[in-house]
């Protein structure tokens, strides 16, 4: 019987699917009641060749095909497969604990749960001082908002979402499967579902996975960028501003409001004080927590992080305005 199904949305993973999947094999979970779903978007590296080696050595190793590529329905396909009583969403990008399975199925037992999940520690393959500060600034407060799994807890705690969740399956005939349309954030927009249903979340700090972030200040824009991006587009997509948090569009209105009082101080005084009083104070603050948080890596390194991080997370966001205002003008149009 499987009691435990674990999806994991892929696509040109070579880098990490050999750590992801070892920490997998070397879990205490009985291997015999667990099916690992690896869910391949079109991998063009040496993703699936790595796979196939695995499936010689462990045959409950299942690849499956998403047309899509996307995760949401990535994880659809895999939950439609699973034969498990619960239903596990892992990140590729990961490593996982020896006794991270199993302390997920006990706490949901024990707390009575409708998804369970573990404080994420971020860390990077490679260590340089770039993908050093990068590690730092995603761990820290300052950085990523208030996210208690990235930035760590002391007791169990109801949360609104947490990464790679645990769920029974069951939850998902109760209500529906992952947005299809969402790129991003749709773990965020599930288990806002969920809580909306009545379902309890729960963070449990003694459980601990392992995230290997971007290395390059170029990767990070870019997924930052795209982070942005989807929370406007997942507002609009689902039409709720609460499928989100406050703190995902903190940099939008940070950017914004630079901009806004940039333009207006060349024309008004009061305006270009309110704009460097805000560039001051912001500036002021990365420079105290850099030099507060740059272990390993060098000053300017961690200051540029910061700027990387928020401005391309801001910038994300604003694009994704001009793109939902741009689909809108075109609806009326065609309406017209």
């Amino acid at each position: 019987m499987i009691k435990m199904s674990i999806i994991i949305p892929i696509l040109n993973e070579e880098k990490y699917i050999a750590k992801c999947l070892d920490s997998i094999m070397e879990s205490d979970f009985d291997k015999s009641e667990m099916e690992v779903l690896l869910v391949d978007g079109g991998s063009e590296d040496k993703t699936i060749e790595i796979i196939k080696g695995y499936q010689k050595r462990y045959p409950f190793l299942k690849l499956l095909h998403n047309p899509k590529k996307i995760v949401p329905v990535a994880m659809n396909i895999g939950i439609k497969e699973a034969k498990g009583e619960y239903i596990i969403r892992l990140d590729a990008h990961s490593s996982y604990s020896k006794d991270y399975f199993s302390k997920l199925i006990f706490w949901h037992k024990k707390l009575n749960a409708d998804n369970v999940g573990a404080v994420w520690i971020t860390d990077v393959l490679n260590k340089t001082k770039t993908s050093i500060a990068i590690k730092n600034v995603l761990s820290d407060k300052f950085g990523v908002g208030g996210a208690k799994f990235r930035i760590g807890t002391e007791k169990i705690e109801k949360v609104d979402t947490v990464p790679f969740g645990c769920y029974k399956k069951e939850v998902f005939d109760k209500i529906g499967l992952y947005d299809e349309r969402l790129v991003r954030n749709q773990d965020i927009e599930l288990n806002k579902r969920l809580k909306k249903a009545g379902g309890k979340i729960y963070l449990v700090p003694e459980i601990k996975c392992t995230y290997f972030a971007r290395e390059t200040f170029k990767d990070l824009a870019k997924n930052n960028f795209n982070n942005g991006l989807w929370n406007i587009l997942t507002a609009y997509y689902t039409g709720v501003l609460s499928s989100l948090s406050f703190r995902h569009f903190v940099p939008m209105l940070f950017v914004l409001s630079l901009i806004f009082f940039g333009i207006c101080g060349i024309f008004n005084k009061w305006c270009l004080y309110v704009f460097l009083g805000i560039l001051f104070s912001y500036l002021s603050i990365i420079l105290v927590r850099s030099w507060q948080i740059k272990k390993n890596t060098t000053f300017f390194h961690q200051i540029l992080a910061f700027l990387v991080l928020h401005f391309s997370y801001g910038i994300g966001s604003i694009v994704g305005i001009i793109k939902v205002l741009k689909e809108k003008l075109n609806r009326r149009k065609q309406w017209r």
